[in-house]
């Protein structure tokens, strides 16, 4: 297990301006952090944020979609030891619907590829500020599929077991990984997913990732529904996922 002291430490936070994303930079920030990068399609989105910290955020162009902003933006924050990637969209889309592989297309290259061109840019620069942390927004839908949002379950399946990859080889760099699976959280994501009546704060899902910096814990269950399948899960993650086992 790894541990990560936010105290003092510089993050940048991806979709920082609203819901989830908001809801952590805020959480960074009064636990001690530094400074938080609010990484953003448009950066003026972020002026409640600096309204509310002043310098201590500062918003920078970032796009998953887009990988020469988020190189732009690795060669701006250089002095990050803190990466969460949370930013990431949805489409209400089963096997079956007339628009299903544009869906899982569009899903894939945000919620998968942009998690891969943002460790790849990143990993870098936590290796140079002394390793850090790297966390990933996965969902509990990384586990259990819903049959409505198929392909962005799928995607989210894929994002986790990349971050899995992930936890092995940025550890070797001193970089400590955590998986974040929330379930039904109040935000325009989950308003548009119809679940606005099971729906939690996003406070919870702040408060549980710097829960997990303190334990180590790879896999952060913050919510109500995330803590059951988190139950669930636990003796099959900690006798395969994050055990060492050799390749077959």
């Amino acid at each position: 297990m790894s541990t990560f002291d936010i105290n003092g430490k510089v993050a940048l936070v991806t979709g920082a301006n609203r819901g989830i994303g908001k809801a952590i930079t805020e959480s960074l920030l009064d636990a001690g952090a530094s400074k938080v990068y609010a990484a953003v399609r448009d950066p003026k989105s972020a002026q409640p944020l600096v309204a509310a910290y002043g310098q201590r955020v500062e918003p920078i162009a970032f796009d998953l979609n887009d990988q020469k902003s988020i190189e732009a933006a690795a060669q701006q924050a250089t002095d990050v030891h803190l990466v969460v990637n949370n930013a990431g969209v949805l489409k209400t889309a089963d096997t079956f619907s007339d628009d299903a592989f544009e869906a899982l297309s569009f899903e894939i290259d945000t919620n998968v590829y942009g998690l891969m061109r943002t460790a790849r840019a990143f990993a870098p620069v936590l290796k140079t500020n002394g390793g850090g942390a790297f966390v990933q927004l996965n969902s509990v839908v990384s586990m259990k599929t819903f049959p409505e949002f198929t392909t962005y379950c799928a995607s989210k399946a894929a994002s986790y077991a990349v971050t899995q990859a992930l936890r092995t080889n940025l550890a070797e760099q001193g970089t400590a990984v955590y998986s974040v699976h929330p379930g039904p959280i109040a935000t325009d994501m989950g308003s548009q997913a119809g679940l606005d009546d099971v729906a939690e704060p996003p406070s919870l899902v702040g408060q549980a990732i710097l829960e997990a910096f303190k334990s180590g814990d790879f896999h952060v269950w913050p919510d109500s529904m995330a803590k059951q399948v988190g139950g669930a899960y636990q003796s099959f993650a900690q006798g395969v996922v994050t055990a060492e086992m050799a390749e077959a």
